[in-house]
């Protein structure tokens, strides 16, 4: 099956198969093509180029994308997608003054969803979920990173994380799954931190690697949630079981979270909404990339990473949603784009590179995802007739997507 795109007004991301992350002043350029084409073999990029070269018009499917852009699918490298039921009573409780942590301390927040999962059969917890996957996908969506979390159980996270693994196995998009265990203390462990510390490791853990559940290990480095003594304790037994780290960090309070990820050559440091000096100079020269939600900023009212200072000390970010009930129940990544375009002052390139190749390296496949190039997988979007990529961000209340493909495959 082959599919010929024509006459593209921009196609955008193009990059060669050496590039997999793009950090500092690199990420102010995005590579175009003006008045291109784009050819398609299975699910695979195959050529591409100018439509004044000299190219043979011929395939299974044409489609002409006069006045539209074509970019690779956004990659979403940090969501808490399977989850079951809602917290919007929380959402009206913060309108009325209680802050996030007051929440949870009142049994609210991840214990709430924790509470719900337990009371949820595979089944259904399958069926909520995928019902926003499909709707991430519509929305430009064509690889997520995937936490469990919500469990807080032996028998609630191996049932997470087998709902992922359902995911991965009937859906075309990309997935990569992570045990986050240690995502907040059970109220029957409250007292006792060290037993659940214990459970997550000696029991859980060896379940998940066993069952070739997880492709990562987390941990909510945080106050009150757990220290740098647990998330060390953590990481090293994720890792001996050969699952990197992906490390929630400097959420709320910077107290050392992110030089410990280097330490360990984690993946990556997620949310950084509160950073300083030292969490740069870790970062410099590692292969640890900073990840910042804007969305969970936007939805709890805390600050916004610091993508401005992250960008000029030299170093790569990427953009992803945290869809999760509690802090941004939405997986709306062009949302996300505009949010750090206007709140966190990046550049249309910046928040582009962000969430395409700089994505897909924060789930290690930008080998194979996150830009235009040859032997890449064909997931893309066309838009809808723009004038131009800075209408994308700009233009942040209208749904510029006329097409996704994923896997060379029309959705």
């Amino acid at each position: 099956m082959s599919i010929l795109i024509i006459n593209i007004k921009e196609l955008l991301q193009v990059r060669e198969s050496n590039v997999l992350k793009v950090s500092g002043s690199e990420m102010k350029v995005l590579p175009t093509i003006k008045n291109a084409y784009l050819l398609i073999e299975d699910d695979t990029i195959v050529d591409y180029g100018s439509m004044t070269d000299n190219i043979e018009f011929r395939a299974d499917t044409i489609i002409d994308a006069k006045g539209k852009m074509v970019l690779p699918a956004w990659c979403d490298s940090h969501t808490h997608i399977v989850y079951a039921g809602h917290r919007e009573q929380e959402f009206v409780d913060r309108i009325n003054g209680l802050s996030y942590e007051e929440i949870a301390n009142r049994g609210g927040g991840i214990l709430n969803s924790a509470a719900t999962l337990n009371d949820t059969s595979e089944t259904e917890l399958y069926n909520q979920s995928i019902k926003r996957v499909k709707e991430v996908m519509k929305l430009g969506t064509g690889a997520l990173e995937i936490k469990s979390g919500y469990g807080l159980t032996m028998e609630a996270e191996l049932k997470m994380l087998r709902v992922i693994k359902r995911i991965k196995q009937k859906f075309p998009i990309k997935i990569k799954a992570t045990f986050l265990g240690a995502h907040a203390l059970p109220y029957i462990y409250k007292d006792n931190k060290e037993d659940y510390l214990n459970l997550v490791i000696n029991e859980i853990l060896p379940r998940v690697a066993k069952e070739k559940l997880a492709d990562y290990i987390d941990v909510f480095c945080e106050k009150g949630y757990f220290s740098l003594d647990d998330t060390e304790r953590i990481i090293k037994a994720g890792k001996a079981y050969g699952l990197r780290a992906k490390i929630h960090v400097n959420q709320f309070n910077a107290f050392g979270g992110v030089a410990l990820g280097v330490k360990y050559d984690a993946l990556s440091v997620d949310h950084l909404e509160e950073l300083n000096d030292e969490d740069i100079t870790a970062l410099k020269g590692s292969n640890t990339i900073p990840v910042a939600l804007p969305s969970c900023s936007y939805f709890l009212s805390i600050p916004y990473t610091p993508a401005r200072k992250l960008i000029d000390a030299g170093l790569p970010l990427a953009l992803a949603t945290d869809y999760n009930p509690g802090s941004t129940p939405s997986g709306n990544m062009n949302f996300v784009i505009s949010t750090a375009c206007i709140k966190m002052k990046m550049t249309p390139e910046e928040a582009i590179n962000a969430a395409t190749i700089n994505g897909a390296y924060a789930m290690e496949i930008s080998n194979m995802y996150g830009s235009i190039t040859r032997g890449k997988k064909a997931n893309l979007i066309i838009t809808k007739p723009i004038s131009s990529y800075n209408f994308l961000p700009y233009a942040f209340g209208d749904n510029h997507i006329d097409s996704v493909l994923i896997n060379g495959e029309i959705i």
